[in-house]
């Protein structure tokens, strides 16, 4: 059966997760971090696609987005893959695919989810273990939605702003919901979303997108499936086997 295009649409939020092929490591060193994070820079520029969040864990990517237009967001991701995979492949004499398959992605309705999205994708490396605190972890946009230090990439999404309309007041109140961890519910809906690829939000929402898109959505696991693969044996299932419950889960570094 034909894959469906992923359900994108200009102006509404989407979180997208891209791991790394076999749970292989996708960066190694700083540089890695560094070349990653200025190819999206220029590239979320060049496409005027608004990045809210991220967080570059050793072996997968969480992106909370905004595109301006529906093929944006593949666009991006296709060419952040062109720019970065050959030039990690130089580096460590490797070959082949970096990622696992296509990256994974589903819409967010902006009000309650939104801010969820902020707090799972910048709580990722607490969960798993590798730091206590969000502020410890350098490789992610929590110093920059929390006011600690400026970076360029980071384009505040307006659900962000009704935080507070003093960045002072916002920030502090940043902290605090991030210093928290997130609901338990709220991480497994998170999850399931990015398994199914079914949008994040409401009944209400779900149907709207269904409006605008003109078609009826599916649960599906998206990304290309391995040889011989079976129901509930995809490569998350297979993490958790590996590693507990936890699919962000990794060994520290």
């Amino acid at each position: 059966m034909a894959r469906q295009p992923r359900p994108i649409l200009p102006g509404i939020a989407v979180h997208v997760v891209q791991r790394g092929n076999d749970r292989s490591d996708c960066f190694r060193r700083d540089g890695d971090y560094m070349l990653y994070l200025l190819h999206l820079r220029e590239l979320a520029d060049k496409l005027s696609c608004g990045v809210h969040a991220y967080c570059l864990m050793t072996n997968h990517v969480h992106l909370l987005l905004t595109p301006p237009s529906a093929g944006a967001c593949a666009v991006l991701m296709r060419n952040l893959g062109q720019r970065y995979v050959p030039r990690f492949n130089r580096a460590y004499q490797r070959t082949g695919t970096l990622w696992e398959g296509r990256f994974r992605s589903f819409l967010i309705e902006s009000a309650p989810y939104l801010i969820a999205c902020y707090r799972y994708i910048e709580q990722n490396p607490v969960r798993a273990n590798m730091v206590r605190t969000p502020a410890a972890y350098p490789w992610s946009s929590y110093h920059a939605n929390a006011g600690l230090k400026p970076d360029p990439l980071v384009t505040p999404h307006a659900e962000y702003l009704a935080l507070s309309e003093d960045p002072q007041k916002r920030n502090l109140a940043y902290r605090e919901l991030v210093g928290n961890a997130l609901e338990s519910a709220d991480v497994k809906r998170i999850r399931e979303a990015a398994h199914s690829g079914m949008p994040l939000g409401s009944e209400g929402f779900r149907a709207r997108i269904e409006i605008d898109l003109g078609r009826g959505l599916r649960r599906g696991r998206p990304g290309r499936p391995k040889s011989g693969s079976k129901s509930g044996s995809g490569p998350d299932f297979q993490a958790e086997k590996k590693s507990g419950p936890d699919p962000d889960f990794q060994m520290p570094r």
